[in-house]
């Protein structure tokens, strides 16, 4: 479309539709649409732990934000997608590897799915992949690699795949497959950490047939993201090998970065820095680096603008505003300018927590169950409300629809009232 024909459309769509298109374009991907107040697949619904909702809350009692239910879970560290008044996530009770949805408003359980036998560890046993849902279908992926797409109304089984014995796979260092799934135009993406071709899996979503596999990366744990660059849709991996682009049409490979963490701990997800840069982080002294990319004639590449130790994210993803990172370097949170890596404010008392952001706000939930209402501004560190609301160890991204906000550890699910 020439220049011109763009400003007409515009000046055509009105003020909140050019808002809305701006927002889509600068984030350089379009997964879900979210103005309906869902929080569909892991991070939200554009993956970058952004939720668009306004008027919530800027401050609590000692108690916390209104606690609408609480329900007992099991063993797990998957997060919760939530779509058309639903909850979904998964855990495990006893021997069993469970898929659950849930009634958003009331915690009621309305169907539950046998997905597999309890994954056990060290480090914790259970699930560690957060369901997507895309129209009637929750997709959900087992921490053995059983990946199931189910009817989303009432769980009954629609196809699945077994990733460890078709695709010659094992989890990122034996530590459970914790790939979250993607929907992407007609295919539902994966990291199975295959030998032979197999570490990255493209399914048509409608029938889990494979529609192409790439490259032979050990698995990470971290999951795979789509953006727009340079007028270029692609399809970024995080493996225990490095950051990987491919195309989203045939999973051909557009560029590579050898990125080595320990036990393979690659866990949060690149993120794009509009208009043309991607940002990767690990933990483990590792550090984190700020790429640019560049498609010149049709070939991809990248230049390092920067590459330090001042942001290292074990296994949260930060979350980009503006010019500014909010995130956590290992147990400390920070704010950090993404373009220089000049760090403008950090804070400790945390531990290795999580974070999403909403209405001009970080919602901070600590490892250990507290959760901080913090401003999202680079001047100063500026805490809002506190309060704890869950014991035991919290891992678990938080997750906000509809002005409800979900939190978990590995044995309850919690919904408050942000409204």
């Amino acid at each position: 479309m020439e220049t011109r024909e763009r400003l007409c459309l515009l000046q055509k769509l009105g003020v909140m539709a050019i808002l809305t298109l701006g927002v889509s374009l600068l984030l350089g991907s379009g997964f879900y649409d979210d103005s309906a107040g869902e929080w569909p697949q892991f991070l939200g619904p554009r993956r970058n732990g952004i939720s668009v909702e306004t008027g919530l809350a800027k401050s609590w009692t000692a108690t916390g934000p209104k606690v609408l239910w609480r329900i007992p879970l099991g063993d797990g560290y998957s997060s919760v997608a939530i779509a058309k008044g639903r909850v979904y996530t998964l855990f495990s009770k006893g021997d069993d590897e469970l898929v659950i949805c849930l009634d958003a408003n009331s915690g009621k359980e309305i169907w539950r799915l046998r997905s597999d036998s309890t994954f056990k560890d060290t480090n914790g046993n259970g699930p560690r992949s957060t369901p997507a849902i895309h129209g009637d279908v929750v997709y959900a992926l087992g921490a053995r690699g059983k990946l199931h797409a189910l009817n989303a109304k009432n769980g009954k089984s629609l196809w699945s795949r077994d990733l460890k014995k078709e695709f010659n796979s094992v989890g990122p260092s034996d530590g459970g497959y914790a790939s979250s799934p993607l929907v992407e135009g007609d295919m539902l993406l994966i990291e199975a950490g295959g030998a032979g071709g197999n570490a990255f899996v493209a399914f048509n979503k409608k029938s889990g047939q494979v529609i192409w596999k790439a490259e032979s990366d050990s698995a990470g744990f971290s999951s795979p993201v789509a953006y727009t660059i340079n007028d270029q849709r692609q399809i970024i991996f995080f493996s225990g090998a490095g950051a990987v682009s491919v195309a989203p049409e045939n999973g051909k490979t557009f560029w590579r970065l050898p990125w080595k963490t320990s036990y393979n701990v690659n866990a949060a997800l690149p993120l794009f820095v509009p208009p043309d840069k991607v940002f990767i982080s690990s933990g483990y002294d590792v550090g984190a680096t700020l790429l640019r990319l560049k498609n010149e004639n049709g070939n991809m590449a990248f230049e390092e603008i920067w590459k330090n130790k001042s942001m290292q994210n074990i296994f949260p993803t930060s979350i980009l505003q503006g010019n500014y990172l909010y995130g956590f370097d290992r147990g400390t949170l920070k704010c950090m300018e993404i373009n220089t890596a000049e760090e403008k404010w950090k804070q400790r008392g945390f531990g290795v927590g999580s974070l999403i952001y909403a209405d001009g706000h970080l919602l901070v939930l600590s490892d250990k169950g507290k959760l901080v209402l913090i401003e999202a501004t680079p001047n100063e560190y500026k805490e809002k409300a506190g309060a704890e609301i869950l014991e035991g160890r919290c891992i678990s991204v938080p997750a906000l629809a509809a002005g409800k906000l979900y939190l978990r550890n590995t044995k309850e699910l919690v919904c408050l009232d942000l409204r």
